[in-house]
């Protein structure tokens, strides 16, 4: 009778159902909180990613069922009664709750001015998009994705992984794994991907370029900024609505000092909560048995090839910039027109200090940085107009 016991228990349990996939996941799940932890790899959401990585491996905790979201409608019913407490928490990212309200934090933390001060910076912010259609190119005459497939891939080469979640979940829900776990991998990536390509693409010379204090924006433009930013692009691209409209919404509960509180809210304690729950369930979506598919090594290669050409494209914009304005911008606040926001402007200002002590470019790189988190907002409401069902 013991032994019947223990044999029965021995069956019904996570060992006996463990499959090779699973053992390949799970030690993965480990290497990345090790780079969270230890090499402080983008800590905030590659642990809770590894970490959902890891519980949805474990067989038998039931805590999310994929099979629930494999076609485009959701039984709400069956999620609630049936479904684990990653099901439950997964509803957020497959109806773009997260998303955007992780644009409303962003928003409060972010400042316009930079963008306003320079206007041009835009440009910068539009040229770090290249590898947006780079990759999106390459995936559908090269290696034979679908349309859908091939915009969520390339929307990583906007550096946002939120805006890469949004577009995902929409287009090619089935691919949502390795695509979030590559754009926040390279996201936390950029500090070494970043410094080669913008030394090859710039001279010393342009390098040591110093640049003039920005003029002070008034709070009154930086609300009309927000306001006017809101109104052109809903009506002119309404899929990207819930983006830039919480985006926007944030900064206007900085910028606008009546609503401290609130502003406070959104940019700490609401924004942590999402980015708990946003990365969690992110990461439980990668089951070993859908995970390992060949079709994510093109995914991570397609990836990285789209960062680094939106790189290249920011570059190559702010190098023609400085040739138009004589000298007086430096090129290397170009590669900041990725959306990492601020870790993109924080390296242009590190490479800048590197060849020139002087050099003070952290403000001057935060407007194509802040232009980047428009840009990729606004080329994945396209790819969702274009190729949305």
């Amino acid at each position: 009778m013991f032994l019947d016991s223990i044999t029965k228990l021995l069956a019904e349990s996570g060992f006996a159902n463990l499959q090779w996939e699973n053992v390949v996941m799970i030690v993965l799940s480990c290497v990345l909180v090790y780079l969270a932890i230890v090499k402080q790899f983008e800590p905030l959401l590659l642990l809770p990613i590894a970490f959902g990585m890891l519980l949805s491996n474990l067989p038998m905790g039931e805590l999310i069922h994929m099979d629930f979201y494999k076609t485009g409608d959701i039984d709400f019913g069956t999620v609630l009664h049936q479904g684990g407490i990653l099901d439950i928490l997964y509803l957020g990212v497959k109806l773009g709750v997260y998303p955007s309200l992780i644009f409303l934090g962003i928003g409060c933390m972010t400042d316009f001015g930079p963008l306003i001060a320079r206007p041009s910076s835009l440009l910068m912010g539009a040229g770090a998009q290249f590898g947006i259609g780079v990759a999106f190119f390459v995936a559908v005459a090269v290696l034979n994705f679908t349309p859908q497939e091939a915009a969520s891939i390339g929307i990583i080469g906007g550096a946002d992984g939120p805006t890469a979640i949004y577009l995902t979940t929409r287009l090619a829900p089935h691919l949502l794994a390795p695509i979030a776990i590559a754009a926040y991998s390279y996201m936390a990536l950029i500090p070494l991907i970043q410094p080669p390509i913008m030394k090859l693409l710039t001279t010393d010379k342009e390098r040591k370029i110093e640049m003039k204090q920005l003029r002070q924006v008034s709070k009154l433009e930086k609300i009309s900024f927000a306001i006017a930013v809101t109104i052109l692009t809903v009506l002119l691209i309404p899929s990207v609505a819930p983006l830039i409209g919480m985006l926007m919404l944030g900064n206007i509960f900085k910028e606008s000092g009546v609503v401290d509180r609130l502003s406070d809210t959104a940019q700490n304690a609401l924004i942590n909560i999402v980015t708990i729950f946003l990365g969690t369930t992110v990461g439980a979506t990668a089951v070993g048995t859908n995970f390992l598919q060949p079709k994510t090594l093109g995914i991570i290669g397609l990836g990285l090839a789209a960062f680094i050409f939106s790189t290249v494209g920011g570059l190559i914009i702010g190098k023609v910039m400085c040739v138009l304005s004589g000298g007086k911008i430096n090129p290397l606040i170009g590669s900041a027109g990725v959306s990492a926001v601020p870790m993109a402007a924080r390296v242009s200002q590190v490479q800048g200090q590197k060849y020139n002590p002087r050099n003070y470019l952290l403000m001057h790189a935060m407007g194509p940085n802040v232009a980047g988190v428009i840009g990729s907002a606004v080329a994945a409401g396209i790819l969702l107009t274009l190729f949305g069902h």
